[in-house]
């Protein structure tokens, strides 16, 4: 029941921030925004479904066939409803190796199908943002946006180095953390059941990488076009409010708000995103713009996930798989 509150104090967060910045002039706009840009943005999430399907159904190989189309595109949907309902998004992983091993897929070729997701979009955002930081180039950027786009080239970079690194030096790292769990006094059989479940995670994925290339360069072409519809629902807001910003400053200003909500206690990153989203909005295109902005935005690409995706959530896993996730964070 606690974490039923909070999703619903989440709920209540994510309208509040952006009402209180705007005032009743939010409102106002709100009422006049275009109702056909609202109906293509909610098309957009649609799409952004049925590519995230694609993709898993590539990502999972020789494997697919145990997975049908529409239980595939149920896995996404749940995935994202899981998301979107727990802090840090702590559920999603537990949704989709879930739903993948009711379906006869081991765990470790899930646990890897999606780690190879994570992968192809932090790939995507490294090549996004590099991109913007050549663009940023030839225009005149205030110091706090240069920052900004020197802490996310940082990071992002800091990221993709850390996969490699760990990938390359695994074995040296599954010995470090067995003598640190030795240390912790962790029995021996829990410490080699780890380290099984660890190796075989790392076959799988090494299963994965090996994929033909012509198929991973799909899923990279579905990962691009995924996160390109996606983080243009604020774009459209922007514009569809009757202001002009760049389509480049609205895709980092989505990057980093939906960053700092990884860091929130709330379910959907609710709070950090608005605060970080207002606060990068707000100087480009004034309050009201911006709370209205932010609004739909998060209408589109967080409550219609939790409306739409939670029937889908429970007709798959019902409540006994909701009470775990929502008890992840406590474990």
């Amino acid at each position: 029941m606690s974490r039923v509150i909070l999703l619903l104090v989440a709920l209540l967060v994510a309208v509040l921030i952006p009402s209180l910045l705007g005032g009743n002039e939010t409102w106002y706009r709100l009422r006049h925004f275009p109702l056909h840009w609202l109906l293509i943005m909610f098309g957009m999430i649609l799409s952004c479904w049925v590519l995230n399907t694609l993709r898993l159904r590539l990502l999972l190989g020789d494997q697919c066939h145990k997975v049908g189309r529409l239980k595939s595109l149920g896995v996404v949907m749940a995935a994202e409803f899981a998301y979107c309902a727990t802090p840090g998004g702590s559920g999603g992983p537990l949704t989709i190796m879930a739903l993948l091993s009711r379906q006869g897929v081991r765990p470790a070729r899930g646990s890897a199908v999606f780690a190879m997701d994570q992968l192809s979009d932090l790939v995507f955002f490294l090549c996004a943002l590099s991109g913007i930081l050549i663009y940023a180039l030839f225009q005149h950027l205030s110091q706090r946006m240069e920052w900004l786009l020197m802490v996310s080239a940082i990071s992002m970079f800091g990221g993709l180095v850390s996969c490699v690194a760990v990938a390359r030096y695994h074995r040296l790292l599954i010995r470090l953390s067995g003598r640190l769990l030795a240390r912790l006094n962790v029995k021996a059989s829990t410490r080699l059941r780890w380290a099984r479940k660890l190796l075989h995670f790392l076959a799988a994925f090494t299963d994965t990488l090996k994929l033909p290339r012509q198929t991973l360069i799909k899923v990279f072409a579905l990962t691009c076009l995924h996160w390109g519809l996606r983080y243009s629902v604020l774009y459209l807001a922007v514009r569809g409010l009757g202001a002009d910003l760049q389509w480049a400053w609205t895709f980092l200003i989505q990057m980093l708000s939906l960053s700092a909500g990884q860091f929130s206690l709330l379910p959907g990153g609710a709070g950090a995103a608005e605060l970080t989203s207002a606060a990068l909005l707000a100087p480009m295109v004034g309050k009201s713009t911006a709370a209205a902005a932010i609004l739909i935005w998060r209408a589109v690409t967080y409550y219609f996930y939790l409306v739409v995706g939670g029937p889908v959530f429970f007709l798959l896993l019902g409540r006994p798989l909701l009470r775990k996730l929502m008890r992840f964070k406590q474990a």
